[in-house]
């Protein structure tokens, strides 16, 4: 198979030729329709912050594709099935799995399956989520990504007609905006360094979209009606969680949903006399996965217009680092199968 393999920092992911993945024990064989590019997939491969992939690594976590080979030891999933993954090594049979948590898996023996940028991809039965097959391979690929957004957007415990304001405009962010407006937040406000991404705040809901100027901060105040109730920090940069607590009104709340992994700080005390609650968000549970497939099937056009370009394997690694500075992308989706 095709599969795009990461080559060391500062050097183009390549696209070689590898041998096609085996469907051993509890594991299937995925022929992959279509895979996102993660904002997590180019921190990962910068070789800066605490978690670093090393060379000859096959990224790829935001997918879908149908099921062509399973395992003996699969039960849940057959051929042909249509699956997308829970991007969350577990091992499917602890307490914590079983009950839908697969993030908090206890398990001696968690299993992930291997990288998306490729035409196929071994998944775990644990990590095998089945979708409808009315849904495209594209919608398929979102649904990782959207259930991040619900996870954050369902911790901060919206209440109705909240004011908002969620900062960074990314894929992540922005899917907050569309769950904070179904959740019956009022005034949803998204900031971001700058206008790219205007038209698909738009898309999703939010109500103003403010761009780094004079006074952000005084503009955000202004477009809500006062000091947002909530912030959603998805910025993942150092400095913007102490930004969000100082935006915040007294006794709000701050879910941080951005994906930072150098060091950042803040006076505790500064906050204290706020007594806001500051919220960290880590991926989703297994029924809130399910519902963003339910809504997606529902109606996929808003979350559908993020998805700003489609790529093949051949134009993945020119695309890959243009992604790494300022650019006009939202969601970059990878078509394995295109030549």
């Amino acid at each position: 198979m095709r599969a795009a393999v990461f080559q060391g920092v500062g050097r183009p992911l390549s696209i070689e030729d590898l041998p096609d993945p085996e469907p051993t024990a509890r594991f299937a064989v995925v022929r992959v329709g279509a895979c996102g590019i993660c904002g997590t997939d180019l921190s990962i491969t910068s070789g800066r912050g605490f978690l670093q992939m090393p060379a000859g690594w096959v990224l790829g976590h935001e997918y879908s594709g149908e099921v062509v080979a399973v395992g003996p030891e699969v039960e849940r999933i057959r051929v042909g099935d249509h699956v997308t993954a829970l991007a969350i090594p577990s091992c499917g049979r602890c307490p914590q799995c079983l009950q839908g948590d697969p993030q908090w898996c206890t398990g001696d023996e968690k299993r992930m399956g291997t990288g998306a940028y490729a035409e196929y991809t071994a998944i775990a039965e644990s990590q095998a989520v089945t979708v409808p097959q009315g849904l495209s391979w594209s919608d398929g690929a979102m649904i990782e990504p959207v259930a991040v957004g619900l996870h954050g957007a369902k911790l901060a415990r919206l209440a109705p007609d909240d004011r908002v304001l969620v900062i960074g405009a990314g894929p992540i962010g922005l899917g907050a905006v569309f769950w904070a407006r179904r959740m019956g937040a009022g005034k949803v406000v998204v900031m971001a360094t700058s206008d790219h991404r205007r038209a698909f705040a738009d898309q999703v809901g939010a109500t103003s979209f403010v761009a780094a100027g004079d006074d952000p901060v005084a503009e955000t105040i202004d477009a809500l009606g006062g000091a947002p109730d909530v912030v959603i920090e998805a910025a993942g940069a150092p400095g913007t969680i102490e930004q969000a607590m100082q935006i915040v009104k007294p006794t709000g709340t701050v879910v941080v949903l951005g994906w930072c992994t150098v060091p950042d700080s803040f006076v505790p005390a500064q906050y204290l006399m706020k007594e806001i609650r500051l919220q960290f968000s880590m991926t989703y549970d297994v029924a809130e996965f399910r519902h963003a497939i339910d809504i997606l099937e529902q109606d996929a056009a808003p979350l559908r217009a993020l998805v700003s370009s489609v790529v093949s394997l051949d134009e993945l690694p020119e695309k890959f680092e243009t992604l790494r500075g300022p650019n006009t992308e939202c969601k970059v989706i990878i078509d394995p199968q295109a030549r």
